[in-house]
């Protein structure tokens, strides 16, 4: 029996977050998160409004402490004073005293289940409170920060994250609750991916359609950033996966809105079909390399490898059909071609479109047909998309937080300063995080980590093993270089 393959959304119910509704048929909603100290009121507000004006429709702010959670009432009472009816989401991770303030002032709130009990009612006032003033409630699974008990049962896997989210999942359907979104975020793409399509298909199997938030952490800024960002949520997004999205860019919070834009719109309308035999070579929810062939850019194809283009408007699904159909057990290429002038879109395009090939390992190659592009410029982005793919590794990988009101340092120049000094090392991943509360587990993965200890003061880790306590910034920098040198992981530039 042959298997059609279409773009087709998720069914998903609708939930209300202020006048903003997202699942069912409407548009994916695009949110980003500000930077600003909570309790610095001002501040907040005129950031919002400038994250607001750039086109999101949803704008997170952290409270992770008493007066952050009471400074949310003025901060949501000055924008609709001021004409924003944006939806305002309280971001919560340890303390469930604040997350029932932050629900008596925000249209959503954001819990972690890694660090929010289960045990002695806590979810259940929340719950209350959230149906008594209409306010949503999004079940946030980090893949950095599972619950112990729950690590100790699956590991730090795809698995996990879904166990995590379906108890607190079933616990709000116990309630007669539904204004529930779900995210299940990891700074690798693999896993964020194959995480949401185990959820999809547990929930399936208990017939829940709760929507989805989409998001890949920390990943980074620039072009780099974008196009990590693209494979993730673009793999979701061609198989209609997502009802609301997040580019989480270490840059301005506004700079996040229209690159999710861009990704938001880039699906809509896709009518191309295609018919598949079997599916006994594939899984969605794990990676199945067809071949050990090396991961290569167009420049670098042999007769060894075979190319497939992509020319309908739904390349995924094209790409995908015609590589489980064929016969030739050759490693694939897969190509098309992008008539834009604007390195940007094309990066952002490629990526969202053979993301999910790459994730899945049915392909081997890209080729990006750019003729508007320089070769330099398009040999860069396949070589950061097969990295992000986490299928050739040929520089350097920051494992960034886009920062928050949590944030102890400046972030964005910090980067900067850490680039300019590590990027032309090879094969090396570093974590850049603002703060303790996911970054340790966030870069769980990362050869070494600079994180926010206090404020201007940082703790540097090789691997999840703390090396130094709470240096300062100025000198942090140093330090991490010469923890990299004494590893014998350092070489000069050339």
């Amino acid at each position: 029996m042959s298997h059609t393959l279409k773009y087709c959304r998720r069914n998903a119910h609708k939930v209300r977050i202020a006048t903003q509704e997202i699942g069912g048929e409407n548009p994916i909603a695009v949110q980003s998160m500000t930077n600003t100290p909570t309790a610095d009121i001002e501040r907040s507000v005129e950031q919002t409004k400038s994250i607001a004006d750039a086109g999101a429709e949803i704008v997170r702010l952290t409270a992770q402490g008493r007066r952050e959670g009471e400074a949310l009432a003025p901060i949501v009472a000055r924008l609709r004073e001021d004409g924003y009816s944006t939806a305002i989401v309280a971001d919560i991770h340890f303390t469930p005293e604040i997350a029932m303030i932050a629900a008596e002032a925000v249209d959503k709130v954001r819990i972690n289940p890694g660090n929010f009990r289960t045990s002695g009612g806590e979810l259940e006032r929340l719950i209350e409170i959230c149906r008594r003033r209409g306010v949503a409630l999004r079940i946030g699974v980090n893949h950095g920060s599972l619950a112990k008990r729950i690590f100790d049962e699956y590991g730090d896997t795809p698995e996990g994250m879904v166990a995590s989210a379906m108890e607190f999942l079933r616990m709000c359907r116990t309630a007669d609750f539904h204004d529930v979104v779900v995210s299940m975020k990891s700074s690798n793409t693999r896993v964020m991916v194959h995480a949401y399509r185990l959820l999809v298909e547990a929930m399936d199997q208990e017939g829940m359609t709760y929507p989805l938030h989409l998001g890949v952490t920390e990943a980074g800024d620039g072009i780099e950033g974008r196009i990590k960002s693209a494979v993730g949520i673009g793999a979701l997004l061609a198989d209609g996966i997502g009802d609301t999205l997040r580019v989480s860019l270490t840059e301005e919070p506004a700079n996040e809105v229209p690159v999710g834009k861009i990704l938001a719109e880039y699906f809509n309308g896709r009518t191309a079909e295609f018919s598949v035999e079997s599916f006994e070579s594939y899984s969605p929810t794990e990676f199945r390399p067809r071949t050990a062939a090396k991961a290569i850019t167009h420049s670098e194809i042999t007769s060894e490898y075979d190319i497939i283009e992509a020319t309908s408007d739904n390349p995924t699904h094209e790409w995908r059909a015609a590589i489980l159909n064929r016969k030739d057990n050759r490693p694939v290429v897969i190509r098309r071609r992008y008539d834009y002038d604007n390195p940007e879109l094309v990066a952002i395009y490629a990526a969202a479109d053979m993301g999910s090939l790459l994730l899945d390992g049915l392909a081997e190659g890209v080729w990006i047909d750019a003729p508007a592009l320089n070769e330099a410029q398009i040999h860069e982005f396949e070589l950061i998309l097969l990295q992000a793919s986490r299928l050739r590794f040929s520089r350097t990988e920051y494992i960034a937080c886009p920062s928050c009101g949590r944030t102890l340092y400046d972030i964005q120049t910090t980067l900067a300063q850490i680039k300019a000094r590590t990027s032309h090392l090879k094969d090396l991943k570093i974590g850049v995080m603002g703060c303790i509360v996911n970054g340790p587990g966030e870069m769980a993965d990362a050869d070494y980590g600079y994180v926010g200890s206090s404020p201007e003061h940082i703790t540097l880790y090789r691997g999840k093993e703390i090396v130094e306590r709470n240096i300062h910034q100025r000198e942090a920098l140093d330090h991490l270089i010469e923890i990299i040198k004494r590893d014998g992981r350092w070489h000069d530039p050339e």
